[in-house]
C-alpha cells in the first residue's frame, strides 16, 4: 500500500502564515519593550502619567495585526487589488498611530515608543499580504 502526500489547502496555508506573522508582530513589539526598558532603561510612560506594560504591549499589537489580518480578507473578497488597497490603508494608519508616542513623557519614552509602533507596522505590512496561495 503506498501512502500519498496530500498538500495543503491553500487557505489553510494562507490562515498559518498569517496566524504566525501576528504572533511575529506580538514578539518583535516584547523584544523591543524588553529592550528599551531593561537594555536602555527607559520607563515606557505617557505624559499623563500612565506606564505602558508588556501586556498592553502584547495586547496592541495582537490587535492591530488582527484588525489587519480582518481588513485584508474583507478586501480579498471584493476586489482584485486587496494587496495595494491594504498596504496603502495601512501604511495610513501606521503613521497615524506614530502621533500616539508623542505623548511619552520624555525623549526615550517618545523613541522607544515610536521604534515599537515601527516594529510592528514593519511586520504587519510587510507579512500579511503574503503570496502564499
Amino acid at each position: 500500500m503506498t501512502q500519498q502526500r496530500t498538500t495543503p489547502k491553500p487557505v489553510r496555508r494562507v490562515t498559518l502564515y498569517r496566524l504566525r506573522t501576528v504572533a511575529l508582530a506580538v514578539a518583535a513589539a516584547e523584544t523591543v519593550y524588553l529592550l528599551a526598558r531593561y537594555g536602555a532603561g527607559t520607563d515606557l510612560a505617557l505624559a499623563d502619567g500612565t506606564t505602558v506594560g508588556p501586556a498592553a504591549v502584547a495586547v496592541a499589537a495582537a490587535v492591530a495585526g488582527l484588525a489587519g489580518w480582518a481588513l485584508l480578507a474583507v478586501l480579498e473578497r471584493v476586489t482584485s487589488r486587496a494587496r495595494l488597497i491594504w498596504t496603502v490603508v495601512a501604511a495610513a494608519v501606521f503613521a497615524v498611530s506614530l502621533l500616539g508616542p508623542l505623548g511619552g513623557a520624555d525623549a526615550g519614552a517618545v523613541l522607544a515608543l515610536s521604534v515599537l509602533h515601527s516594529a510592528v507596522a514593519g511586520v504587519l505590512i510587510t507579512g500579511l499580504p503574503c503570496r502564499c496561495r
